[in-house]
């Protein structure tokens, strides 16, 4: 059954005065103190440990009654993820030792800053990324990929079914990692022939489909596609040995992603919707700093502005212009509606030489 989303995007009626890129960008001395007072609220702030997350062994008790979305784009694989809104209706049955599920309910918002940042929620700039890869033929083939801030983690999946040699998800929610983006990339971890019809490998455009995991069923009639239920041993899956969890701070999660021997570079970093608040950038500019390759690039997909909250593309761009190690490049510019963009990053020494 096909269907689409309706997103809140209630900002569309704001005036153009709002997203003025020339009023947003008030000159180089404003910025300056703008973000030197940015790195001074982002020190003082409550910082969220980073830890990592190791899969269960047996993943079925995450999957049982799942009700779950395909998205097909182009030639890209479908990707399955659980459906967003059984999932706030399940709520009080999933474990959220974070308290985020009960609090994104009664505060009726999709961000809490310092409780809850958005991961439950697949945001619309993800899709534009995943366009983009699409129409750039992006094959992934034993590359490193991280994806950052990963939410429902549809980025990383992209890269996990097409060859990547390792994918890391990352969110500032443990309960995001737990619940949703570890049962999503369970939904993935399928041989091709059991989740792809040749009419889905040759589709054009983007389609949702919606599908459901019954307990105690394995009828693939009744549901399509249906999680594999063999593997009792994740560890020993093929696409899921390729892949780390972490949830955290930014600040935190990197130290302790860089602990690990050797240090992780990615040749591949995706981040969506991340740009929405100034006081996040010191933190997100460090991460691309120290866990890119040198000769790896930066995927960005957001949102002009976000209103209410702060942060947009022109206050990012000159935030990385002020620090100087990247170079940030226009792949698509949406010109309707609440503009939306994706970005390249790449370091300034590997587009010199």
């Amino acid at each position: 059954m096909s269907f689409c989303f309706n997103f809140d995007i209630s900002a569309q009626t704001n005036t153009p005065e709002d997203v003025d890129g020339n009023k947003l960008q008030s000159g180089k001395k404003a910025n300056d103190a703008k973000y030197a007072e940015v790195d001074d609220k982002t020190s003082a702030s409550p910082v969220k440990e980073a830890k990592e997350h190791l899969p269960p062994s047996d993943p079925r008790f995450l999957l049982a009654d799942a009700v779950f979305e395909t998205v097909t784009i182009g030639t890209l694989p479908p990707l399955h993820f659980l459906n967003e809104t059984v999932f706030e209706r399940t709520a009080s049955e999933r474990e959220d030792r974070e308290k985020i599920l009960s609090c994104r309910e009664e505060n009726n918002s999709d961000l809490i800053s310092g409780v809850y940042e958005g991961g439950l929620k697949v945001w619309e700039c993800t899709y534009d990324l995943l366009e983009q890869m699409e129409k750039e033929g992006e094959t992934f083939s034993g590359k490193s990929v991280l994806d950052l801030g990963c939410g429902a983690g549809l980025l990383g999946i992209l890269a996990l079914k097409r060859g990547a040699r390792q994918v890391l998800f990352q969110d500032y929610n443990s309960t995001v990692i737990e619940q949703l983006t570890v049962p999503n990339v369970i939904l993935n971890c399928q041989e091709d022939d059991e989740v792809e019809s040749d009419s889905e490998k040759k589709g054009k455009g983007k389609k949702h489909e919606k599908g459901c995991v019954e307990k105690g069923k394995e009828d693939s009639n009744a549901c399509s596609p249906p999680p594999k239920k063999r593997a009792t041993d994740l560890s020993k899956h093929p696409l899921m040995s390729r892949c780390h969890f972490y949830s955290g701070d930014w600040r935190t999660f990197l130290p302790l992603v860089l602990k690990k021997e050797p240090q992780p570079k990615f040749d591949i970093i995706f981040t969506s919707e991340t740009i929405y608040s100034t006081c996040y950038y010191p933190a997100l500019h460090e991460a691309l700093h120290q866990l890119l390759a040198p000769s790896g690039l930066v995927y960005l997909a957001t949102k002009s502005h976000y209103f209410g909250v702060g942060g947009g593309l022109h206050l990012f761009e000159t935030f990385v212009e002020q620090r100087s190690v990247f170079y940030l490049d226009h792949l698509w510019d949406g010109a309707e509606g609440l503009q939306r963009h994706v970005v390249v990053l790449r370091f300034k020494k590997q587009k010199d030489n």
